[in-house]
């Protein structure tokens, strides 16, 4: 693969690479929630009107069923999985299956019925599907208990398939779209008494369904927030000062004032300034002309060979946060009888979604509306308040399909700053509409951090000791640094955490020791799909492999030795290393590299089959990937999705970094921050192999060891260590 300076916007749409994380969740005072939700918010706008059988059931009488959805949709096909969930339990006609958002508003009012609305870190499914599938339990059995009411018969007595009640002994039939008036009017059950179907037994989840929101997003159908349209909708674009920690010192807005179609020019809080105008184009343009002097800080001083001097000093540092640690990682390194030792670094990388960030904001004394693209609507909603003045009742969070989070669209600046300029227009529409440009320069960036791993071989060429110290950045630092513990953040540690945990080490090493030198530059850090496993399989992973190489191993075997202790983990290596033909003969020219990590409480692997032309072009041919995720709610969405986290992966391994000139990103737009095309993606295979008994994630974990097992490939075939991403920057000429 090489690097293509430019491209056409045909092409790179064509080509568009599928770029998800973790987002905080919020709550809210129980002062709050008891104060209630006017009437006019008691519902989400666009809500059925027909019977509620419970917060997550609604029955139409033409038997449709609408299940409602608190978390996000993003393509990761969260909305189809939840309500596969929750129609398995109720146990309706999945044909006639339809969703909604829930009203972060009217979760607020109800005790937050729904639970958490955060959309990330892989979390959609794994964290609300015993709650979701009860709640369509209890529908189901609200349903039956009205009709055996209507009919006089016990329960016991009545059978549901598809939607349909039926009476045996008196062949009676009733949809659930008749029944549902009745059914909304039953005492819910006792939690206690609902019966969760054993997984083996279900009928909708667990099968490979064609997702719910496809056809529209085909057909076009599909609105997203850059699409809202709303009368006497007024459209802003903003800029906000390019160097982090900047402010605005001054402007003069005379000039794009005097612009066709302009309303208005608004600072917005300190660091940015709103045209306003009939159409978006005219608030861009007349935005240019707007002549804006900033105050830069000092951070306007900082370059990036600054921040990679402040990550290097790290390595070596005294101080550590632990992550994790056995035995004595110094003694058993000092008693090896050989010591392998590398220095591996990640860069910043945006998240880059294809739909800038954008929302819809409409602001009156007594209440505000906003449409947007969100991973989180009560943090959505918690904004909103905050920039309107106005109490969380007053304010209504209209969620839209997102094209793209990423982990984001957690973040919620775009939201405060619709609200701050819809506040200066009452009553009026705006919508808020960035650039490309401002999307780029004003992102939640992946932290950047580099790596100092040292091994220690016994005479048999085991690993008897290992250290890695991790120096750079920590994101709960930088957006929540209350959550640190004694100044720890654990999030660091994913992928390489101490047993137990979602995110654990699975290697059996006797003395290991693995820290973290907490190195903050001013670059704003964000969850980025995948999120610190990324960095920390890449580091780990191609580590392992050089270590096993040092000890004469095959890279295979040498994993399987330290893996026994952690049977799922080896299971899905085993699993990829055996479908790719680990040992067999190969194609000329052709290479495989391995990887397997454990995260988001799933267990990963691939096998990456590749071939570097002497001229050090890189082709990556198939990757073979095996995930567990213990339950498998649709297996054919977990393929999709390791397949597009491939894209997101590879993106980052070849293309991906950011860099810091005079304070501010450097990376400006897609011709600077390239991703994979679809001629350069490989064919993937998906083994998808749930041992059941947990619930973990699939939309981030198969990103982290996409990187690993390409690289190992590549030092397969060409003898040459890649220790720094992207890999644009390394020659693999042989």
């Amino acid at each position: 693969m090489t690097h293509i300076a430019s491209a056409s916007r045909r092409g790179f749409l064509q080509a568009s690479a599928a770029l998800g994380a973790f987002t905080l969740a919020i709550s809210f005072t129980e002062e709050a929630a008891a104060q209630g939700t006017p009437s006019a918010l008691a519902t989400a706008p666009g809500a059925t009107m027909a019977p509620e059988i419970n917060a997550w059931v609604v029955v139409k009488p033409d038997d449709t069923v609408v299940v409602r959805i608190a978390r996000s949709e993003m393509g990761q096909g969260t909305l189809t999985g939840l309500a596969q969930l929750v129609a398995e339990e109720l146990d309706c006609d999945w044909a006639k299956v339809t969703t909604e958002y829930a009203s972060a508003t009217e979760n607020l009012r109800r005790g937050r019925v729904w639970g958490d609305f955060s959309t990330g870190g892989s979390r959609g499914i794994r964290e609300s599907n015993e709650y979701v599938r009860k709640g369509g339990a209890a529908a189901r059995m609200m349903l039956l208990q009205a009709a055996a009411e209507g009919w006089k018969v016990p329960v016991a007595e009545l059978a549901v398939d598809k939607g349909i009640i039926t009476h045996g002994r008196t062949s009676r039939r009733i949809s659930y779209g008749k029944l549902a008036a009745a059914a909304a009017r039953v005492t819910p059950p006792d939690a206690a008494t609902i019966r969760l179907r054993d997984p083996k037994d279900w009928k909708i989840a667990g099968k490979p369904l064609p997702r719910l929101d496809t056809r529209d997003k085909v057909n076009g159908k599909q609105v997203y927030g850059a699409d809202i349209k709303l009368p006497g909708m007024l459209n802003a674009a903003i800029r906000a000062c390019p160097v982090f920690g900047g402010k605005v010192a001054s402007f003069d807005a005379a000039a794009a004032l005097a612009r066709p179609g302009v309303k208005k020019v608004v600072q917005v809080g300190e660091n940015a300034i709103a045209v306003v105008a009939e159409h978006w184009w005219q608030a861009k343009t007349a935005l240019e002309a707007v002549n804006i002097t900033w105050d830069e800080g000092p951070n306007a001083h900082v370059q990036q060979a600054d921040i990679d001097a402040m990550l290097a000093e790290g390595l070596d540092a005294t101080q550590a946060f632990i992550g994790n640690r056995a035995g004595d990682a110094a003694e058993g390194l000092a008693k090896a009888v050989r010591k392998v030792e590398a220095t591996y670094s990640f860069p910043f990388q945006n998240h880059a979604t294809m739909e800038p960030m954008n929302a819809t904001a409409v602001w009156t004394a007594e209440r505000c509306d906003v449409w947007c693209p969100t991973q989180n609507g009560e943090a959505s909603l918690a904004a909103a308040a905050a920039a309107s003045g106005h109490r969380p009742q007053q304010c209504e969070i209209h969620k839209m399909h997102l094209g793209g989070g990423f982990g984001r669209r957690g973040w919620q600046d775009f939201v405060t700053q619709a609200v701050l300029i819809a506040k200066q227009m009452p009553g009026t529409p705006v919508k808020l509409l960035w650039t490309r440009e401002e999307d780029m320069l004003h992102g939640r960036f992946h932290p950047i951090t580099t790596a100092k791993m040292t091994a220690g071989l016994d005479a048999d060429g085991k690993l008897a000791a290992l250290h890695i110290r991790i120096s750079g950045q920590s994101i709960v630092a930088g957006i929540a640094p209350q959550m640190l513990q004694n100044g720890l953040d654990s999030r660091v540690f994913q992928g390489l955490a101490q047993g137990g945990n979602e995110f654990t080490f699975g290697y059996g090493v006797r003395d290991l020791l693995i820290d973290h030198a907490m190195r903050n530059p001013h670059v704003p850090p964000g969850f980025w799909r995948g999120v610190n496993l990324n960095q920390n399989a890449f580091y780990q992973e191609c580590f392992i492999d050089e270590v096993a190489h040092e000890a004469g191993k095959d890279a295979l075997a040498f994993r399987q030795a330290l893996l026994s202790g952690a049977p799922k983990q080896l299971a899905v290596l085993n699993a990829v290393a055996e479908r790719a033909g680990w040992g067999k003969p190969l194609p000329a020219g052709h290479f495989l590299g391995l990887a397997a990590i454990m995260g988001y409480g799933s267990y990963v692997a691939a096998c990456a089959e590749v071939s570097v032309s002497r001229a050090g072009e890189v082709k990556v041919h198939k990757i073979t990937a095996a995930t567990d995720p213990g339950h498998a709610v649709n297996p054919q969405q977990i393929a999709a999705q390791v397949e597009g986290s491939f894209v997101y992966g590879l993106s980052a391994a070849f293309y991906g970094e950011c860099t810091v000139k005079d304070g501010h990103m450097e990376q400006e737009n897609f011709d600077t921050y390239q991703v994979m095309r679809m001629d350069e993606m490989p064919a993937v295979e998906s083994i998808v192999m749930p041992s059941g008994g947990f619930w973990g994630g699939v939309g981030e974990p198969t990103i982290a060891v996409a990187a690993p097992a390409v690289l190992n490939a590549i030092f397969a075939a060409t003898g040459k260590r890649v220790r720094r991403l992207p890999l644009r920057h390394t020659d693999l000429k042989h």
